[in-house]
């Protein structure tokens, strides 16, 4: 396996997929319902199972894998963190917490009329994923899930 997990999440742990990307782990996130599929695509990718489906985890010949304890994303976020050392980095924010994909900086002329007029106004900072061509820019959700991430990166410390 690589110095830096790669995940999979299964189908339950949507918000999880999310959070792991904002943290910059490359995750991806598993809607489909065959567990075979999973388990393949993570060993063709080499990335660690992340679920809470007791169907899956009771698989012979797993590839590495973490079964959930908690129904409640900031919880699955620690139980991860603690499982494989893995805290907020530099890569915070680098991929999009949709599509998985690195955002890539784009100029303000560029987003004009494709994001509100008071946020365009205010801000001079702005991200684009070149998949689905979300745009990002540092608002007032970028300081809260920031936030977040400090007090994970303190328990770690």
């Amino acid at each position: 396996m690589s110095t830096e997990p790669r995940f999979i999440a299964d189908a339950m742990l949507g918000k999880l997929a999310k959070w792991l990307r904002i943290m910059g782990y490359d995750t991806l996130y598993f809607k489909g319902g065959d567990k075979r599929a999973l388990i393949k695509k993570a060993r063709e990718e080499d990335r660690i199972i992340l679920t809470r489906d007791t169907r899956i985890i009771s698989r012979e010949n797993l590839p590495p894998n973490l079964f959930i304890q908690s129904d409640y994303p900031e919880e699955q976020l620690k139980e991860v963190s603690r499982n494989f050392n893995i805290f907020p980095t530099g890569k915070v924010l680098s991929l999009c917490s949709s599509c998985n994909v690195t955002i890539k900086p784009i100029s303000k002329e560029r987003v004009e009329g494709k994001v509100p007029d008071y946020i365009y106004t205010v801000h001079t900072k702005f991200s684009v994923c070149p998949r689905c061509r979300r745009i990002y820019w540092p608002g007032s959700h970028y300081k809260t899930m920031t936030a977040r991430l400090e007090s994970l990166a303190d328990e770690g410390a």
